[in-house]
């Protein structure tokens, strides 16, 4: 065949493309138990994997391994998709196949960053949240810096050293319709894209929380609660609902800083 491609033994030329509707039938079949259906969501969705994975041509790694650490992506996509949510399955799955990828690269670069360099960006890449949590706006360097006791140029390294540049106008999807860009994609605060995005990963952050912790954050956060009132509810001492709310927290954020 003229057009043949073959990844993986897999012939891309003859791999079916799914409808949004037909995506929908599929997941609500596997919902309710039915095994192929998600076998036909994954064949059904190749082609969307393929497109991701081209915009990671180039760098000496093998398609082939990209293209397996794709479909893995795009499995954890579908078995994680809520069909309460109001986007397509494609538009769920390009970040979550994306995200996949660069953790694999991430990984298995074979550029090394110290431990210490790596510990510093990490405690820079924290207090930047921090800081936009406290303030609700972007901090500068500096105030990153000066918060962590740094020099400035200390944590300018080091944040370069685990970022990955890329282009505003690389395609990151493309469906035989417009291309979706890595700038159309960037925060918008009139997007409610965003908003979306937000709330799917703060839930699926809360969803690895267990019982207790989910009633912790719960009264602390959705009821106004003190940590007093709320050990006296559950019935465990103020330090232990001290120590089990922070570490919920920062499992969630590192939850969402994964995704």
């Amino acid at each position: 065949m003229k057009n043949k491609v073959e990844i993986c033994g897999v012939n891309t030329a003859e791999l079916n493309v799914l409808k949004n509707e037909e995506n929908v039938a599929l997941l609500k079949r596997y919902r309710n138990g039915d095994l192929s259906a998600r076998d036909e969501l994954i064949r059904g969705n190749i082609r969307l994997v393929l497109s991701v994975v081209q915009r990671f041509a180039g760098r000496g790694e093998m398609m082939d391994d990209l293209f397996q650490v794709g479909c893995i992506g795009l499995i954890k996509s579908i078995q994680n998709f809520d069909l309460s949510y109001d986007v397509r399955l494609s538009t769920y799955c390009v970040p979550m196949i994306i995200g996949e990828i660069r953790r694999y690269l991430r990984d298995n670069s074979s550029i090394r960053v110290s431990r210490s360099l790596r510990d510093v960006a990490y405690r820079a890449l924290k207090t930047r949240e921090e800081l936009r949590n406290q303030t609700q706006k972007e901090p500068t360097v500096d105030e990153i810096a000066a918060r962590l006791s740094l020099p400035r140029e200390e944590v300018v390294f080091a944040l370069d050293a685990v970022s990955e540049p890329v282009s505003l106008y690389e395609p990151v999807y493309q469906d035989g319709s417009d291309p979706v860009f890595i700038m159309d994609q960037v925060s918008d605060q009139d997007n409610n894209e965003e908003k979306w995005s937000d709330h799917l990963a703060l839930k699926e952050a809360i969803r690895l929380l267990n019982d207790r912790e989910k009633k912790i954050l719960t009264l602390r956060f959705f009821e106004g609660r003190t940590q007093s009132e709320v050990a006296r509810e559950i019935g465990i001492s103020q330090a232990q609902v001290s120590r089990l709310e922070k570490g919920a927290i920062l499992r969630m954020k590192k939850q969402m800083n994964m995704e």
